[in-house]
């Protein structure tokens, strides 16, 4: 679990006390080596237990528990940060020539990779397929970037068999969710968790009977409440103000597992029905 990433993204819904814990161990992760709870409370203003009961917010026992895996994913993203920093920085600039643009988008797109693959829970994982794989008709919600996200995929379900329903426009997606059953799945992507169209039209299919998969950020959004299941996409999302760069490389991430997932259940079936695909478009050539 990315516990300061997790801390990051929810820091605006914290109540005061919890994000003056949270900004603290953010900040201060070096501070936090030194303290034992007395201290760190006596520091902030706050009470022990305050301490006790944002660390089991956070599903960790305890402050122990708390400092313990908090220093040590510290020390394990410094250690990553030193491996690159000969060659690679976090942000780019309007000066920097587009060589190192391209390492820079490398180094950015591979931590979304590498941190959204270290965080996934397998058990959920394969849950979801299993839904999938049983579903009568697939419903993908998705909003702006996400919407491309949620075509690719149903483009690669579709080629192996998969009944999957998709529109960019959130009217008829809403229009789609009232025609959902018990049969049927939606999956919801949104990096935030906060649109509006697709936090009603999850909200839509779960009153209809649907089972809602919510492909989300670790952040403590609406559509996680909603959902049935949740598979969490990781990226540093608030540095890419320009374009969800990140934040899509991770859903990407996610929607491929699940194909590949889809296509090892079906492999006979899906691995014919995608070759004559190719051959019905090598006849357009």
């Amino acid at each position: 679990m990315l516990y300061r990433q997790k801390m990051i993204e929810n820091l605006d819904r914290y109540t005061p006390g919890e994000r003056r814990i949270a900004d603290f161990v953010i900040s201060s992760p070096d501070a936090l080596k030194e303290l034992s709870s007395q201290q760190l409370a006596q520091t902030l203003g706050i009470s022990q237990s305050a301490i006790v009961k944002f660390a089991q917010k956070l599903g960790l026992q305890g402050f122990t528990k708390f400092k313990m895996a908090l220093v040590e994913e510290w020390g394990q993203q410094a250690s990553e940060r030193k491996q690159q920093s000969s060659h690679l920085h976090n942000d780019i600039s309007s000066q920097d020539p587009l060589t190192d643009v391209a390492n820079k988008l490398l180094n950015e797109k591979l931590n979304a990779l590498r941190r959204t693959t270290d965080n996934l829970d397998a058990q959920q994982l394969g849950q979801v397929i299993g839904l999938l794989q049983s579903a009568s008709r697939i419903h993908i919600s998705a909003i702006g970037g996400s919407s491309l996200v949620g075509k690719d995929l149903a483009w690669k379900l579709m080629k192996i068999g998969f009944h999957v329903i998709t529109e960019y426009d959130s009217h008829v997606q809403l229009t789609i969710a009232q025609t959902l059953s018990s049969r049927d799945v939606m999956l919801a992507i949104s990096f935030s968790g906060q649109r509006k169209e697709v936090l009603l039209a999850a909200e839509i299919a779960k009153a209809k009977g649907a089972a809602v998969v919510a492909i989300t950020s670790l952040q403590d959004s609406d559509l996680r409440k909603i959902a049935d299941y949740t598979l969490d996409t990781v990226s540093d999302e608030q540095r890419w103000r320009s374009s969800s760069i990140s934040s899509r490389t991770a859903q990407l991430c996610v929607t491929d597992l699940l194909f590949m997932g889809l296509l090892q259940l079906n492999e006979s079936e899906g691995m014919k029905m995608i070759r004559r695909s190719r051959d019905s478009v090598d006849k357009l050539s």
